[in-house]
């Protein structure tokens, strides 16, 4: 049923749990696990133009460090697996990813806030790709 399975990171301390189901369903599956971690255009473009180089090492230190998670996982259960980091928005590039590499399932974490946390963080990038994705989307609810 799945033969590619996408985890995508922002590389918070939840992916770990987000990351755990990723693995059992792409061993299940015997499918290829794929890890993105998107470094987000528009807080590089938000910082001050002296900064932003500096924003954009620290965004891709954080994506290498996930990644690598994601790697050792995947390896550790033999699997297969390709990770890429990538530039752009977000909750697009996870979608243009899903459909450029035939992904059959994306896997995402969520702090399901409600209420007020919730308005405030309307359109969060889980939410969006839910939203737009060609393919289902597990969502891992994380603390």
């Amino acid at each position: 049923m799945y033969d590619n399975v996408l985890v995508a990171t922002d590389g918070s301390s939840g992916t770990t749990e987000t990351l755990a189901h990723a693995v059992s369903i792409a061993r299940d599956n015997d499918a290829v696990l794929h890890g993105l971690y998107v470094v987000d255009r528009r807080l590089v473009l938000a910082a001050e133009k002296d900064t932003q180089d500096d924003v954009r090492q620290s965004l891709e230190e954080e994506g290498e460090v996930a990644l690598d998670d994601i790697g050792v996982s995947g390896e550790d259960s033999g699997l297969t697996v390709e990770t890429r980091m990538e530039e752009g928005i977000p909750h697009k590039r996870i979608v243009d990813y899903a459909d450029e590499q035939e992904i059959d399932l994306v896997v995402m974490g969520t702090h399901g806030r409600t209420g007020r946390d919730r308005v405030a963080n309307l359109g969060s990038v889980t939410e969006r790709v839910v939203e737009s994705s060609p393919v289902p989307v597990l969502v891992v609810h994380i603390d």
